[in-house]
């Protein structure tokens, strides 16, 4: 009998910019590499994103949400167990921004998004994300010094994703919008990732299309999906109501190697710029 891997629940976060030749009916998204030697999609581009840790659906979490609480998450995310879970996607996917990137999707005490565009804020942040990447300092321990709140009202549900079942890791992914702090400028963490970009979806697939910009089926979908849309307000405006189905992607030998495909049951919103069974 082969055994199947539990899943392990994760956040991901699609952050969205306006270029700076742009008159606002075009956008960038943010996309880090992946280490070569990460024991999943190594040396491929990515969203800013990980796993959900304990802390991250903590009863107290709920007090540091703008626009979120318990029960709206539940609502949101229907699908997840334990259901206190559901708030921990949102927490896990700014969080995981911030550690990775670099950005923080938080406000301050008078209602302002946080900048962090001067020396001063931008070394003091740079030592939160260095410990808290070191595990010297928790998340919300940041928040509580520095009397902040996240904005989880700024990140928009937009997909939910399952590794195949085969895979030695597997990860049940909450795929998020939101745009960029205006303030911020990300940089990726050196470690676990090896580059950033900015890039417009569709040319992130044209790349991709070429052989020069390796990704895994997951993330060509949603870029497939997103590029389909002229501003960044009609993207955050389509998760308004939006019927979010789980996605459980399937492993199929083509040519003589296994390749992550869509599961039969599915059609990809949009062509796939590569050939669909391929996923490459």
């Amino acid at each position: 009998m082969t055994m199947v891997t539990i899943s392990r629940d994760a956040a991901t976060v699609m952050i969205l910019r306006r270029p700076c030749d742009s008159s606002g009916r075009d956008f960038e998204v943010l996309m880090v590499l992946r280490h070569p030697g990460s024991i999943f999609a190594p040396d491929c581009y990515v969203f800013p994103g990980g796993c959900l840790d304990e802390e991250d659906y903590a009863p107290e979490v709920e007090r540091f949400c703008r626009g979120l609480n318990q029960a709206r998450a539940r609502s949101l995310i229907r699908d997840i167990l334990p259901p206190e879970k559901a708030i921990g996607a949102w927490i896990a996917g700014i969080r995981e921004t911030f550690e990775e990137v670099g950005l923080l999707l938080a406000y301050e005490r008078d209602g302002s998004l946080v900048s962090i565009d001067s020396e001063v804020q931008k070394a003091q942040y740079s030592a939160y994300r260095r410990a808290l990447i070191e595990g010297r300092i928790g998340f919300l321990d940041i928040l509580e010094q520095e009397r902040l709140t996240l904005a989880t009202d700024h990140l928009h549900y937009f997909s939910h994703w399952i590794t195949p079942e085969p895979l030695p890791y597997r990860y049940d992914v909450r795929f998020f919008l939101a745009e960029a702090p205006a303030d911020q400028e990300g940089m990726h963490d050196g470690l676990e990732l090896t580059g950033h970009v900015w890039i417009r979806p569709k040319d992130a697939l044209e790349q991709c299309k070429q052989g020069k910009f390796g990704m895994v089926l997951p993330t060509i979908v949603n870029l497939v999906e997103v590029s389909g849309f002229m501003t960044i307000e009609e993207a955050i405006r389509s998760t308004e109501a939006k019927v979010i189905p789980a996605i459980l992607t399937q492993m199929k030998m083509i040519r003589g190697e296994y390749v992550e495909v869509m599961p039969e049951d599915v059609i990809p919103n949009g062509p796939l710029p590569v050939h669909p069974e391929s996923g490459q």
